[in-house]
C-alpha cells in the first residue's frame, strides 16, 4: 500500500477513535452530574455507574474481536524464515528498538492521562464534571481532525519528520499548561496542544508497518502495543506521588520525557526511510 494511503487509513482509524473518546468524555461528565442532580445519587455511586458502563463496553469490544475473520491476517511468506522471535525475523532489531522508544512515550503519556488532567482542572480552577466533559470533548475532536492533517503533512515531509516535529511543540505546550494563570488560557493551550499532539499516532503506526516485512506486521503491531501498555502501566503510582509534591509536576515530567523520546526517535530512525520515501528520493528500497 502506498505510503499516503496507508497513513490515511490509520488517520481515519484514529479519527473515529478520537471522536468516540470525545463522545465518551462528554457523556461521562453529563451522566455523572445527571445522576447526582436528578436521581439524587451520591457522587461515589454516580462515578461508579460510569465505570461500570466502561467495563460493559470493554466486554462488548472483546466479543466483537472474537468475531473477526482470519482473513484479516496477511498470508504467511512462501518460504518461512528459519528463526522467528515473537513472530519477527528480518525486522526484529528495528521493532525492538521502536518498542523501547514507544514504551518511554507511553510511560510519559500515562503520567498525565485525561483523568489526571481533569483532576488538575478541578483542583486548580474548581471546574465541575459537565464542564470537564465539554473541555475534553472539544480536545478530542481536535485530536481526531489533526489525524487527517497528519497524512497530508507526512506525504510532503516524511513520516519520521511529521512524528517528531509535530510532537515536540505539543510537549512544550504540555509543560506550559500548569503555568497558565486562569482557566481560559489553560483551555486554549490545552486545545492548541491537542490540535497537534496526536499527529504522531497514525504516522507512528504507518511507519511501523512500512519498515517491516508484510508477514511481520501483525507481530510488529502486537509487540509495540504490548511495549506501550507496559510503559503506561508503570506510570500511575509515580503520577500520584508527584501530585503530592506539586500539581504541575506530572505535566513537567511527562512533557520532558516526551521531548527526550522525540529526540531519541529522530536520532535513531531519521535515516531509516519507508520504501516509498526511498523511491521518492531515488534510493533503491532494501
Amino acid at each position: 500500500m502506498p505510503d499516503r494511503r496507508r497513513t490515511q487509513t490509520f488517520a481515519w482509524y484514529n479519527l473515529v477513535g478520537s471522536f468516540a473518546t470525545a463522545l465518551g468524555a462528554l457523556s461521562g461528565g453529563l451522566l455523572a452530574r445527571s445522576l447526582q442532580a436528578q436521581a439524587g445519587w451520591p457522587a461515589l455511586d454516580a462515578y461508579r455507574a460510569v465505570l461500570v458502563g466502561y467495563a460493559i463496553a470493554g466486554g462488548l469490544l472483546f466479543l466483537l474481536f472474537l468475531c473477526l475473520s482470519p482473513a484479516v491476517e496477511v498470508r504467511p511468506a512462501a518460504v518461512a524464515p528459519a528463526r522467528r522471535t515473537l513472530g519477527l525475523h528480518r525486522s526484529r532489531n528495528v521493532v525492538l528498538k521502536l518498542s523501547a522508544l514507544f514504551a518511554l512515550d507511553a510511560f510519559a503519556g500515562a503520567l498525565i492521562v485525561q483523568t489526571m488532567m481533569a483532576y488538575w482542572f478541578h483542583v486548580r480552577f474548581g471546574v465541575d464534571e459537565a464542564v470537564l466533559g465539554s473541555i475534553f470533548f472539544g480536545a478530542n475532536i481536535l485530536a481526531g481532525i489533526s489525524a487527517l492533517l497528519a497524512a497530508r503533512i507526512a506525504a510532503r515531509f516524511g513520516l519520521i519528520n511529521t512524528m517528531v516535529f509535530t510532537h515536540l511543540p505539543s510537549n512544550i505546550m504540555l509543560c506550559l499548561v500548569p503555568l497558565m494563570p486562569n482557566l481560559p488560557l489553560a483551555i486554549v493551550l490545552l486545545f492548541a496542544r491537542f490540535s497537534i499532539s496526536q499527529m504522531d499516532v497514525p504516522t507512528r503506526q504507518s511507519y511501523t508497518m512500512a519498515v517491516v516485512a508484510p508477514d511481520e506486521r501483525s507481530a510488529a503491531s502486537g509487540v509495540t502495543a504490548v511495549a506501550r501498555s507496559i510503559g503506561a502501566s508503570l506510570s500511575p503510582v509515580l503520577s500520584g506521588l508527584l501530585l503530592t509534591v506539586s500539581l504541575g509536576a506530572p505535566f513537567f515530567l511527562a512533557g520532558s520525557l516526551k521531548i527526550v523520546y522525540d529526540l531519541l526517535l529522530y536520532r535513531s530512525f531519521k535515516t531509516l526511510k519507508p520504501p516509498e520515501e526511498q523511491e521518492a528520493a531515488g534510493v533503491p528500497a532494501a
